[in-house]
């Protein structure tokens, strides 16, 4: 089977750090070279701003789509080297506060 979308719930959530970030890199890299499209389910906001091209954030439930972010990255590479961009943090403290926010109401 060769599919065009890969559908990724958690994938990384059982590895250690070190093991996730390298297998990160990897499922990155293998999707570039073969031009899929990844759906993934995470709840580490790190690991979504340095894969992906965009983050849905969901409400609780009942469930809607709270809020949607284009990542544009300067000079996007690999998940590992993406963390180091100038935008990444802001990224990270934007997701934060939208979860933080529902999580206190």
């Amino acid at each position: 089977m060769k599919p065009d979308i890969l559908l990724m719930d958690e994938p990384f959530s059982a590895l250690d750090y070190q093991s996730r970030l390298a297998i990160s890199d990897d499922v990155y890299r293998i999707l570039r070279e073969e031009k899929k499209s990844l759906i993934m389910v995470t709840h580490d906001i790190a690991e979504a701003v340095s894969m992906c091209d965009r983050v849905i954030i969901l409400s609780e439930r009942p469930c809607h789509v709270k809020k949607i972010l284009e990542i544009h990255l300067t000079g996007k590479s690999t998940p590992i080297e993406n963390r180091k961009t100038k935008e990444f943090s802001d990224y990270y403290e934007q997701i934060w506060k939208e979860i933080d926010h529902e999580s206190r109401t």
